[in-house]
């Protein structure tokens, strides 16, 4: 696959003011991206990653379009400047930002998708409340053990949901079903940290959004992507705009098989990661899983005049 992989990341990386300072030091980001994404979505979504509190932003059908939004913004700026990656992978969510990368969607089609599925997964939790929990210290195979035992024993849904790191496994399903799940990771000498999300993504629970959201995948304008882009439900390359399209389907109710991902992505040659997007949970991630290969974040303006100065890109001039 060759030397640069960029991931994008999803959920969970969102901050309020995000974005702020790339458009101050980048101001032409401010009409191509975030006005751009007012008027396709008919509302304020800039002031939110600006401006807005993080209740608000923290709300599904918000948090996944701002995220989006800030990582085309940022990746906008590493190609303006001359950076390409060879490969790309994005974390749920992020897989969006990363079939955009690969030239599988444009920014339009993609943004109005990322839209709907934020509202369609943000109504199953008004309907059905869930919890999601992260797992560390305990081997993954350990968790689907413990995941099991909290089925058998509760009668409700928990589930492996995203495998973030080879002893870091996030779990979700119904609230009792994921306390117990936590119980039982303490007893087991997990370190237990209960998520702040908008609902249980990644497991069965999802299932009815998956079903729902086909029909605006299979509309959505798909081409081949030009770039190997790695499925989160396969930890393998995508090819056909069909497989695209079947992978998203297949991820909102299956887990991130993320650990994978980024074994692959080194076992083919990757010797450079960067994080495009807000946050620095997936360079965390990279240190974890592959502690050799270099990770550079993005999130805020200064890391990414940062990262142009160390690969000596000219840095983008300001419109």
């Amino acid at each position: 696959m060759g030397g640069m992989a960029f991931l994008f990341p999803g959920q969970g990386s969102q901050k309020p003011g995000m974005g702020k300072d790339l458009v101050a030091r980048y101001p032409y980001l401010r009409a191509r991206y975030f006005d751009a994404a007012d008027e396709i979505l008919g509302r304020p979504l800039s002031r939110m990653c600006f401006e807005g509190d993080a209740e608000e932003l923290n709300r599904t059908e918000n948090t996944q379009p701002a995220v989006f939004v800030v990582s085309m913004a940022i990746l906008d700026v590493l190609r303006a400047a001359g950076l390409e990656p060879d490969a790309v992978a994005g974390h749920s969510l992020g897989e969006y930002s990363a079939l955009v990368c690969a030239g599988a969607l444009d920014f339009p089609a993609a943004l109005r998708l990322v839209d709907r599925r934020g509202t369609l997964m943000s109504q199953v939790n008004a309907a059905n409340p869930g919890a999601m929990a992260a797992l560390i210290g305990v081997p993954a195979d350990r968790v689907g053990a413990i995941c099991a035992e909290a089925r058998l024993h509760t009668g409700e849904v928990v589930e492996p949901a995203n495998f973030n790191e080879p002893e870091q496994t996030v779990v979700s399903g119904t609230e009792r079903g994921v306390d117990h799940a936590m119980r039982l990771g303490r007893d087991a000498g997990a370190r237990v940290v209960r998520l702040r999300v908008g609902a249980p993504f990644h497991c069965s629970l999802m299932s009815q959004v998956a079903e729902r959201f086909a029909a605006d995948l299979e509309a959505a304008p798909f081409t081949d992507p030009d770039l190997p882009v790695i499925a989160n439900v396969t930890a393998a390359p995508l090819s056909t705009a069909r497989a695209a399209r079947q992978a998203l389907v297949r991820q909102i109710a299956s887990p991130v098989r993320w650990s994978e991902t980024m074994r692959l992505l080194v076992d083919d040659g990757c010797r450079t990661f960067v994080e495009v997007g807000p946050g620095r949970a997936l360079s965390g991630f990279a240190m974890k899983i592959a502690p050799d290969v270099p990770v550079h974040s993005t999130g805020q303006a200064r890391r990414v005049d940062k990262l142009l100065e160390h690969f000596e890109m000219a840095s983008v001039t300001p419109i």
